[in-house]
Parts: structure tokens; sequence; C-alpha cells
């Protein structure tokens, strides 16, 4: 009788957590964190500092931080790949991308991205027990719980002005859960940056700014597997849209040049979320947090990054609240065309122990064709 309980009791686990995935995903439409695997971020540089780069970011990697970035790729293609895990390794993130400038730039750049998140090897216990309460652990399967997206970019100057550009980001979405569901979805985000000649640079970066439009199809034959006393434990939700909530950066970079060979690069954002979030400065219409970045190099061969972001209030367990934020470090080596970076920082509370390392790696082709 208690092994039986107990096999009530694991069967009973397993739909709570496949219940709560589709919770997650489909609660409702315009929910606080629908594809928030997109708001991780791309490139171990940026990761280093604190994901400040909205203003100066210039290469390939603007795909992700700042379309408007990659009208400075001009001479020959550039090429970019990440690999980031989290969670103990549990999940994994990879971005690629590249960037082609049309007739050197002169009728603007191309930038192509893709992204995937995913946790794989879910053990699937649906069918680890019959009807009749028997345990037959050939049937346990596993599956992948993933999200993709692949972004197309364009980058131009507009007035004629070579210092002044915009650029934009057509986004196709295609999540799933195994075989219980999978969604398509579609997007656009728009930048822009301005350089001045006393080495400023000024960044705006919306995203979803259409918001971001998400529809799930749910095979309701394989949720229902899972049965208890001939009562279905899962319910396919009613909701099958989801809509992501536009996001806005504002970013201002200075430049320092200390001597020939030695130079400083400071760069601070100003997050906005258009929600009611525990961002430092929070309302029913507006949330806004700063951050800020800093990157040292030395003849343009080694960097060190370190940053904040994430400036928030904590509730604690008394109902008080405290002050936090994210830290982040890096550093980079370039020799040539390719630039290798690390970072050391996570996507959690800062006061937790979950820090992930990060690397990347870019190419750019025109250095090998000087």
């Amino acid at each position: 009788m208690e092994e039986k309980k107990s096999y009530k009791l694991k069967i009973i686990i397993t739909a709570l957590v496949i219940q709560s995935v589709f919770m997650f995903s489909h609660a409702q439409v315009f929910r606080k964190y629908s594809n928030e695997f997109l708001n991780i971020g791309a490139d171990a540089r940026a990761f280093g500092m604190a994901n400040n780069v909205i203003a100066n970011v210039s290469d390939v990697n603007s795909v992700y931080w700042n379309p408007a970035g990659l009208t400075q790729v001009t001479e020959s293609w550039q090429g970019a790949l990440m690999h980031a895990e989290y969670f103990q390794s549990i999940a994994k993130y990879e971005y690629a991308a590249a960037a082609f400038p049309v007739n050197e730039g002169t009728e603007g750049t191309l930038g192509f991205s893709l992204y995937r998140f995913a946790v794989d090897d879910i053990m699937n216990t649906t069918q680890l027990i019959d009807n009749q309460g028997n345990v037959d652990y050939n049937k346990i399967s596993r599956f992948s719980t993933a999200d993709y997206a692949f972004m197309a970019s364009y980058a131009g100057n507009i007035f004629n002005d070579p210092n002044l550009s915009v650029g934009a980001n057509a986004k196709i979405i295609y999540r799933h859960i195994g075989k219980f569901a999978n969604a398509f979805g579609f997007g656009l985000d728009a930048g822009l940056q301005y350089r001045t000649r006393n080495n400023f640079c000024f960044g705006i970066m919306a995203r979803d700014i259409t918001t971001t439009f998400n529809l799930w199809s749910i095979n309701e034959k394989e949720l229902n597997k899972l049965e208890l006393d001939g009562e279905t434990l899962n319910e396919a939700p009613e909701d099958k849209i989801e809509l992501t909530l536009p996001k806005l950066k504002l970013g201002i970079a200075k430049k320092f040049d200390f001597s020939e060979k030695a130079g400083l690069l400071a760069e601070a954002n100003l997050n906005l979320d258009f929600d009611n979030t525990n961002s430092l400065v929070s309302s029913n219409a507006v949330s806004m947090s700063p951050s800020l970045g800093i990157e040292f190099a030395y003849s343009n061969v080694v960097f060190l990054r370190t940053g904040v972001t994430n400036m928030q209030y904590e509730t604690r367990f008394d109902n008080s609240k405290k002050l936090t934020v994210q830290p982040s470090a890096g550093i980079g080596f370039r020799y040539k065309g390719i630039t290798i970076d690390y970072a050391l920082t996570n996507i959690g509370n800062s006061s937790g122990v979950l820090y992930s390392n990060i690397f990347s790696v870019k190419i750019d082709m025109a250095e090998f064709q000087r």
C-alpha cells in the first residue's frame, strides 16, 4: 500500500511539473516573462560590461544589442559564436551571428543571428504507471524544451551623416516543449546610434516595438496521457496567444585615451520596462533602473571589463526591502582578426552563487585582408 502511494505521489509531482511549464507559458497575454531567453544577451564582451553596450557596440554583435551599430562593419564580413551554461550546466545557451556590409557599407549592412536556449534530456514519466498502478521503467522517455530565435538585421546611415545610424531586427521565434506543445512567433526591434568627434556615443534600443507575438499549439493527446484513478491530471490551457511587452534602453558612452596604448571605455545605460517591477524606480506605467559598464584596453590586444546591472529592491522574509545589484567581470584577447572573450556573470540574484562562465569568439575578415 505504501509503495502504491509512493508511485501516486511521483506521478502527481510529474503532472505538476509539466502543468507548471504550461501555466508559465500560457497563463495570460501580456505577461511579464514571455520570451525571457531573448533578454539574456549575447557576446561575452557585453556580459563582462554588464550588458552596457547599447551606445558603443560597433561589430557583428550589434545584431542583438543595437542593430544600428552594424554600420561600423564596412570592409568585410564578421562572424561571432558564443556558448554559455546555466544552473550547473542544466540549461545551455548558444548564439551565432554574421554581418555583411553592402557595397563596402555604402548601402548599409546586413546581419543574421541564431539563438538557442534549451534544457535537454528531461525524463518523461507520464507513462511510467498505468491505471492499475503497474510500473514499467521501459516506458520512461526523454524530451527537450528549447527556445529558438532567428533574426535578420539591417542598418544604414540617415541624413547623409556617417555618425548617425539606425537599424532594425525582424525576428522569428520557435519554442517547443517535447511532444507536448510548440509555438511560433514574430516581432520587431529598432535601434539608433549617434557618434561625436570627441569620443562620445549615444544609443537607443527598443525591443519588441510591435509586442512580440507567440501562438502556441498544444498536443492534448500527449498532454492527457498522465492519469490517476481515471482522471486526467493535465488540462490544456485556454490561452494560446502570448505577447511580449516592449522594453527600452538608453545609453551614453565615452572613450578616454590615456596614452597611445592604454584607453578606457565607460558606458551608462537606463533600462525601462513598461510594467511595475522591483526596479530602482517603479510605477504602474514604467520602471527604470540604471547600469554601468567599463572596459580597459591595452594596445587594442588585452581587455579588462567590469560592470553592474539589475539594480532592484529585493523583498526579504520580514517584508523589508534590500537594494541588490548584479556584478559582472570579463577579459578579452585580440590577435589580428580573432577576438576571444570570457565573462563571469549570472542571470539571477547577485546574492546567490549561480555564477556562469561565458565564452565567445569573433572573427573579423577585414583584419586578415589588410
